[in-house]
């Protein structure tokens, strides 16, 4: 099943203890890329990673996780006590001694530094189940997105193969002519060589029989239609492993096979196919190159 490496999804989701906002990102790369933005998780950002390697196996994952805790109890405040206590003295002392009253407000406590430290609480098993699971669903999301584009770029696959076929039909028939073209244009050379000499038939013949040999384009013929049945075989729906990159070999393999058969033709028609075929094929590789 073809696949894009190009998708996006953005959920949000709330418990009791934890409000969740999950956003994935997933472009174009060679193989499995993962990074990750957002507050701190720890371990459970590895936890993520596994889950995201379980769905995909090649692209560039962007995961940004936003995260409140409404319920109190996930959070410690710590007072440093003694610290407080010189501060307010010293307040003290500073307003006995101008007459006047100052008075410090719990705002301004929480400003000065180190008198209190606000620190959220380790995540818990059963928070962490959660987030796990808001990822999960938001990564479907992702993969949602991948397979309706992969089967966008499948259409457009299988249109080019199907133009590829056609040109490898045609020059099937045409390749049947070419021996003729090769004797005929022998047999116009060696008479330029010297017009007033004839040259025998049985000399014509082994010279054209060796050239028609020598630029015989039954192999490739064979190979384009082989590469060809790989190619629609890894098109297939029962195709369940990623494609990507066996696709980008065989487009490969049919651009070195119709390179040889542009260079051994001697039928302007043929190399006009397999010019087609080439560029087919580059049209290919570009739609390849976003295929898991």
């Amino acid at each position: 099943m073809i696949q894009s490496m190009t998708g996006f999804a953005e959920r949000t989701f709330s418990s009791r203890k934890l409000n969740v906002k999950v956003t994935i990102k997933s472009l174009n790369h060679r193989f499995f890329d993962w990074t990750y933005k957002g507050v701190p998780i720890g371990n459970v950002e590895n936890r993520l990673r596994a889950i995201c390697q379980k769905t995909f196996h090649r692209g560039r994952i962007e995961v940004f996780l936003e995260l409140s805790f409404p319920d109190p109890s996930s959070w410690d405040v710590s007072i440093n006590e003694g610290l407080l206590e010189k501060l307010l003295s010293a307040v003290q002392k500073i307003s006995r001694r101008r007459g006047t009253n100052l008075d410090i407000s719990v705002d301004n406590i929480f400003r000065i530094p180190q008198v209190v430290e606000l620190r959220r609480k380790e995540l818990s098993h059963e928070e962490i189940v959660f987030l796990e699971s808001c990822f999960e669903q938001t990564l479907g999301d992702v993969l949602k997105a991948r397979l309706k584009e992969g089967r966008e770029t499948e259409k457009q696959l299988r249109h080019h193969v199907q133009n590829i076929r056609s040109a490898v039909k045609r020059m099937e028939v045409l390749i049947k002519n070419q021996p003729f073209l090769i004797r005929e244009k022998l047999k116009l050379r060696l008479k330029g060589f010297n017009q007033e000499k004839v040259q025998s038939e049985e000399r014509l013949a082994e010279e054209s029989a060796y050239l028609a040999q020598r630029y015989d384009l039954a192999e490739e013929i064979v190979r384009l239609k082989s590469h060809l049945r790989t190619l629609q075989d890894l098109l297939s729906p029962e195709h369940k492993e990623p494609a990507g990159k066996q696709l980008d070999f065989i487009a490969q393999e049919l651009y070195r096979e119709a390179n040889t058969t542009n260079s051994k033709s001697q039928d302007i028609e043929i190399i006009k196919g397999s010019l087609v075929i080439k560029g087919e094929i580059e049209s290919i590789r570009q739609h390849i190159q976003n295929i898991e």
